[in-house]
C-alpha cells in the first residue's frame, strides 16, 4: 500500500540517511485533517511516525509554509505549549517532490470532528475544560519569548496591526480575477466592518508567536483526562499579536441561540451544553496572560473579517470551476455567518 505524493522507497532512503530506523515502512495509515496537506502515519523499526507534506497541487508558498511549520515545532520543544513533537524535517524538495517533516503521533482525539466521545459526552465539567484548556494553550504560546526561541524573522512586526485590514481587503479584491464570482456585494457589511476595524486599531501591541488558525478543529485532547494533548496544523504560524489567536477563537466559537447562523461558528460539536461562552474564554485568557483585553472585541471582529475572506476564496474558485460548487457554497454560507457575527459585535 502506498499513498499518492509519498514515494515510500525514497522516503525510506532519506530516513536511512537520517538514522531513523531501517527496513520497510509498515502499518501505513493515511490521516484526514482540516487541510489539503497529506498526512501519513506509519511504523518503522517499532517506532511510529506521522509524515506531513503539502498537497499534490502545490501553491506558490506551499513548501515555504512547510519549512516554517517545522521550524516552529522545533522551537516549541520543551516550551510547555502542547504540540506534535518534531522528529526530523526535510527542507529539500527533491525527495518527495515537496518539503516535508516527520512528527510524533498524538494520542488523543479532535473534539471538533464530530460527537464527543465518553466521558466528555456525559461530563459537563470535561466539556467546560475543553474551552479553558484551549485558552491556556494560546496564553502559553503568546507568552513565549520568540527571540529566545530563535524565531526572529518568522514574521514582519512593523505596522502589524495597521496592515491587517488592507491586506485582507486586497485579498478579497483579488477574487475578482476569478470568472463567475459575483463579488463582495453578497457579503453583509463587508465595507462597514473594514471601516470599523480601521478606525479602532489597538495601540497596546505586544508581539509574540501566533498559531494563526486556532479553533476547536485544530486541537487534540487526551481520551482519559480533560487536558489539551496538542495544538495541531501550524501552517499559518507567524510572529504577530497573540491576541489574534484569541480573536480567531472568538470568531469560530459556537454561540447557541445566535440569530442568523444557528450559532455554530465555523464548527459544530455535540453535545455543546456545558462548554464555556465566549465571555468566559476572554476572561480566562485575561487571567492567564495578564494582557489588556479592553479591545478584545476588535480582535474577534478581525477574526471574523479575515477568516470570512479566506473562506470566500474557495467560493470564488468554485465559481470559476477550480473547486467543487458544493464546497464553495458551503464555505460562502460560513463567510456570510462570520460577517453577520462581526456586524452584531460592531453594532452592539
Amino acid at each position: 500500500m502506498g499513498i499518492e505524493g509519498v514515494d515510500l522507497e525514497q522516503l525510506a532512503r532519506w530516513m536511512d540517511a537520517e538514522g531513523l530506523g531501517e527496513g520497510p515502512l509498515t502499518a501505513l495509515q493515511p490521516l484526514s485533517g482540516g487541510t489539503q496537506n497529506i498526512l501519513l502515519r506509519f511504523t518503522r523499526s517499532g517506532r511510529d511516525y506521522v509524515l506531513r507534506r503539502p498537497p499534490l497541487h502545490l501553491r506558490k508558498n506551499s513548501n515555504e509554509t512547510m519549512r516554517r511549520e517545522a521550524r516552529v515545532l522545533a522551537a516549541l520543544k520543551g516550551s510547555g505549549v502542547p504540540h506534535p513533537g518534531l522528529i526530523a524535517a526535510c527542507p529539500e524538495e527533491d525527495v518527495l517532490g515537496a518539503t516535508f517533516y516527520l512528527m510524533e503521533p498524538i494520542d488523543g482525539f479532535n473534539p471538533g470532528a464530530g460527537p464527543l466521545p465518553e466521558p466528555y459526552a456525559s461530563r459537563r465539567e470535561w466539556r467546560w475544560a475543553i474551552g479553558m484548556q484551549m485558552v491556556e494553550g494560546i496564553a502559553r504560546l503568546g507568552a513565549l519569548d520568540y527571540r529566545a526561541l530563535g524565531l526572529e524573522g518568522l514574521g514582519k512586526l512593523d505596522g502589524y496591526l495597521e496592515r491587517q485590514v488592507g491586506r485582507w481587503a486586497a485579498q478579497l479584491k483579488s477574487y475578482q480575477e476569478l470568472e463567475g464570482w459575483p463579488g463582495p456585494q453578497e457579503i453583509p457589511g463587508v465595507d462597514k466592518v473594514a471601516d470599523w476595524l480601521s478606525r479602532r486599531i489597538p495601540q497596546d501591541f505586544r508581539p509574540g508567536v501566533i498559531h494563526g488558525d486556532f479553533h476547536i478543529q485544530n486541537v487534540m485532547f487526551h481520551h482519559d483526562r480533560p487536558e489539551l494533548a496538542a495544538i495541531i496544523d501550524w501552517e499559518l504560524t507567524t510572529l504577530g499579536d497573540p491576541l489574534l489567536d484569541l480573536g480567531w477563537l472568538m470568531a469560530t466559537w459556537p454561540m447557541p441561540g445566535e440569530e442568523g447562523d444557528q450559532g455554530e461558528g465555523t464548527v459544530a460539536t455535540t453535545p455543546w451544553e456545558g462548554f464555556p461562552e465566549i465571555e468566559d474564554l476572554v476572561a480566562r485568557y485575561g487571567e492567564l496572560s495578564g494582557r489588556d483585553l479592553s479591545d478584545a472585541k476588535w480582535y474577534g471582529v478581525l477574526g471574523c473579517y479575515k477568516l470570512g475572506i479566506i473562506l470566500e476564496g474557495t467560493h470564488a474558485r468554485a465559481c470559476a470551476g477550480k473547486a467543487t460548487r458544493e464546497m464553495g457554497d458551503f464555505l460562502h454560507a460560513k463567510t456570510v455567518a462570520l460577517f453577520s457575527r462581526a456586524l452584531r459585535w460592531v453594532e452592539a
